[in-house]
């Protein structure tokens, strides 16, 4: 909230310029100014200062509500409180689709179709109302110079070829999608800062970053002192005043996100850059020196963005040209798994939602794959594990179990050991 523009902290337009001469933009550096200091620059008496206070405070303090408005507000406006994704089981699971006034993450390995999943969304915000859409503009920042027009055409083209069924809609449809290539951290933080104005004025109805990690790598070697501190106030900052914006407006606000490989035997590794919860598989092996290696596989950017994100939505290979995407983390939805291709209409679900079956460990609850039986653990190990709980395990294909694991459970704590 205190990323607020004072211009909507309803101060005089006179003050708002004079303010902004000094380089106070926001309600945060405003509030950050003692009284001394504010009464030079707005050239107004120690009384009036005070009453700019009270007034500047207001209008950035968080309102308080109860659920029972919460709820109100989303059962009137059903359609705002969602932008659905047309893919049917997927939006059943989330309760109608990527939730307004919140942050979604798209994680995945590159090709999986993280930015076909954002450019589909940008086709479905434009869309009215009536067919689910938000009936607004898209602000995408894109930092890996990914964006496609000619895919955004294609896919609203095949996607919805009733409603696309002249030049003058897709030329509608175009215009409404704000591109901006930033490629470097400052820029991307800067063009966050200065959307609140462009919101407004452009009615936007969904932002977009593809990528966050794409800069966030590039600038920062977390392995220099300093770095990943620098690293983590960046992804907080960013995060602020994304999730101030998705709240203030209420709309989506959807992210990319990179993953990254660690092994357990490796180096010592800042416990910023791999949390447990992100863990997307786990392989095992022997090393030359008889040792058993692990390496996982992670969602990028550490626990400071991880905890940042409110829904997270992970794409991974499957069997050729089939992928799958998992909700790991939702306030809303359980752990759920499909599998889709990618088409000339962007994302196509596969099947609905795969059955899960689970083997309770120590007190976590293990998620197996359709069609694996905990019992197969024991006998051959041959099937891949994702677990939900305070951590994440992937058990390795191939792998045998002694001859003394006499049951499921203990073959699983050999890898809590």
């Amino acid at each position: 909230m205190a990323a607020k523009k004072l211009r909507r902290a309803r101060l005089s337009q006179e003050l708002c310029e004079r303010l902004s001469r000094h380089q106070i933009t926001t309600c945060q550096d405003f509030l950050c100014l003692s009284l001394l200091e504010l009464m030079k620059v707005t050239g107004q008496s120690y009384y009036d200062v005070q009453k700019l206070l009270c007034r500047v405070s207001r209008a950035c303090a968080p309102k308080m509500q109860t659920a029972y408005e919460m709820k109100l507000r989303k059962s009137v406006s059903p359609s705002s409180a969602f932008l659905s994704t047309t893919l049917h089981s997927l939006d059943k699971v989330l309760h109608g689709g990527v939730p307004c006034g919140s942050l979604t993450e798209i994680t995945s390995p590159p090709g999986c179709g993280k930015t076909q999943f954002c450019i589909m969304a940008s086709v479905l915000a434009t869309l009215p109302v009536s067919m689910g859409g938000l009936d607004g503009a898209v602000i995408y920042v894109d930092t890996e110079s990914a964006f496609s027009a000619e895919r955004l055409i294609e896919i609203a083209g095949n996607r919805f070829p009733t409603y696309f069924d002249s030049d003058e809609k897709l030329f509608c449809m175009t215009r409404s999608i704000h591109l901006y290539r930033e490629l470097t951290c400052g820029s991307v933080l800067k063009r966050i800062m200065s959307l609140e104005e462009e919101i407004i004025s452009k009615k936007v109805k969904l932002i977009i970053i593809d990528s966050v990690a794409s800069v966030v790598r590039k600038e920062f070697d977390t392995k220099l002192q300093g770095n990943l501190a620098e690293r983590s106030n960046f992804l907080a900052r960013g995060a602020s005043v994304l999730k101030y914006l998705a709240e203030e407006f209420s709309i989506p606000v959807i992210l990319t996100n990179q993953i990254t490989t660690s092994l357990s035997n490796g180096p010592a590794i800042q416990a910023d850059l791999v949390s447990p919860a992100d863990d997307l598989s786990l392989s095992e092996g022997a090393s030359g020196s008889g040792k058993r290696e692990s390496g996982c596989v992670t969602a990028a950017l550490g626990n400071t963005w991880s905890h940042s994100v409110n829904t997270r939505l992970i794409l991974q290979y499957h069997d050729l040209p089939t992928r799958q995407l998992l909700v790991a983390k939702s306030p809303v939805a359980p752990f759920s798994a499909f599998f889709y291709t990618i088409e000339k209409s962007g994302l196509v679900l596969q099947a609905g939602v795969k059955e899960q079956k689970s083997v309770t460990v120590n007190s976590v609850t293990l998620i197996l794959p359709n069609g694996c039986h905990p019992a197969a653990l024991h006998q051959d190990c041959d099937c891949r594990v994702l677990w939900k709980g305070s951590n994440k395990f992937n058990l390795g294909r191939n792998q045998s179990c002694p001859a003394d694991h006499t049951s499921e459970e203990h073959c699983l704590e050999r890898y809590f050991t």
